[in-house]
């Protein structure tokens, strides 16, 4: 119960969060429009924003094109198969496809696909928030939020629905219905919710929030707004969980007293647990040295970051990057 309460503050916390991962560059949707096709859409730029679906195999003119591990400004719901297991990273999570899966990504979580060559079929749409605009935040659903489920394991029942919807927004798009956008919004909603009902349910988040649920979800909230790290010169602020209280206007006694309760961990082990997060996606998909994560991470110095990390995983920085 403890477990689950825990994701669902966290789920409530992020639909304020700029909790994005470490990217070098962020990929545009103008940019994979020039990666994948080199050309525009006519449409591109529009009051309504960007939609647009695809239906393409990986190989193109005989050769893979290699999909680069970063986060995009844009969203993009896939419906995959498989002839083989092929591996999709999110953020710092490796996942296996077995057959045939779902997947949604946001401009919050970058990913990659590996195995490529082992994907025989992929349907996909784009999209940004502003082809959304008064019609809801899609962050706030569960798919899109960096603690959610990504990735969903499909039936061969499941599939034929969601090709289907798939199809229906091939046919929308090409159509000259004047409205045909407000029909596309739907569809997206349509396979958003097919997704949102494989996950399980919880009753928490339909509970008024208690004042122990409140204060750990602003807690959660400061702590997951320090981050991604995406430039050298910036460094976290918030390290103790005096930092925390005080920004919270609260004694840290009762911060620890609340966290404790909804999480089961202390305030320090939640922060710690971050931090160690965030070190090894810097170690694994950048380029800076050890000196530099250290620093942006708010160590006064490396050798604090050295025996942190050693700590907490057991070994050295330079060793899970070698690894």
């Amino acid at each position: 119960m403890r477990r689950l309460l825990t994701h669902s503050i966290i789920n409530l916390a992020n639909n304020k969060i700029s909790y994005l991962y470490f990217m070098n560059k962020v990929e545009t949707i103008e940019d994979f429009y020039d990666r994948k096709f080199d050309w525009m859409p006519e449409n591109f730029k529009n009051e309504i924003g960007h939609f647009n679906v695809f239906n393409l195999e990986p190989v193109v003119d005989g050769k893979i094109k290699p999909v680069p591990y970063k986060r995009r400004d844009f969203y993009k719901i896939t419906l995959v198969k498989v002839t083989d297991s092929s591996k999709i990273h999110f953020a710092d999570q490796i996942i296996t496809v077995k057959k045939q899966a779902l997947s949604f990504s946001s401009p919050k979580i970058p990913y990659k696909w590996e195995q490529i060559e082992n994907i025989k079929d992929c349907a996909f749409c784009i999209f940004n928030q502003h082809f959304f605009h008064q019609f809801g935040n899609l962050d706030q659903y569960s798919v899109f939020q960096p603690n959610g489920t990504h990735i969903f394991e499909l039936t061969d029942e499941q599939v034929e629905r969601i090709e289907a919807i798939f199809k229906r927004m091939f046919e929308e798009i090409n159509s000259q219905y004047v409205y045909k956008y407000d029909v596309l919004r739907n569809l997206v909603f349509e396979i958003l919710h097919f997704a949102m009902k494989m996950e399980p349910s919880t009753s928490i988040e339909n509970k008024h929030l208690n004042a122990s649920q409140r204060i750990t979800a602003l807690f959660l909230e400061l702590l997951e707004r320090q981050f991604p790290i995406d430039e050298a010169h910036q460094k976290i602020e918030l390290r103790m969980a005096s930092d925390f209280a005080n920004q919270l206007n609260i004694h840290v006694n009762h911060l620890n007293r609340a966290v404790k309760e909804i999480t089961a961990k202390t305030t320090s082990q939640i922060i710690a647990e971050r931090i160690l997060q965030e070190s090894k996606i810097l170690l694994k998909h950048s380029s800076w040295n050890v000196s530099e994560i250290a620093h942006s991470l708010g160590f006064g110095e490396v050798t604090y970051f050295n025996n942190f990390f050693k700590k907490h995983s057991q070994m050295s920085p330079l060793k899970f990057r070698k690894e």
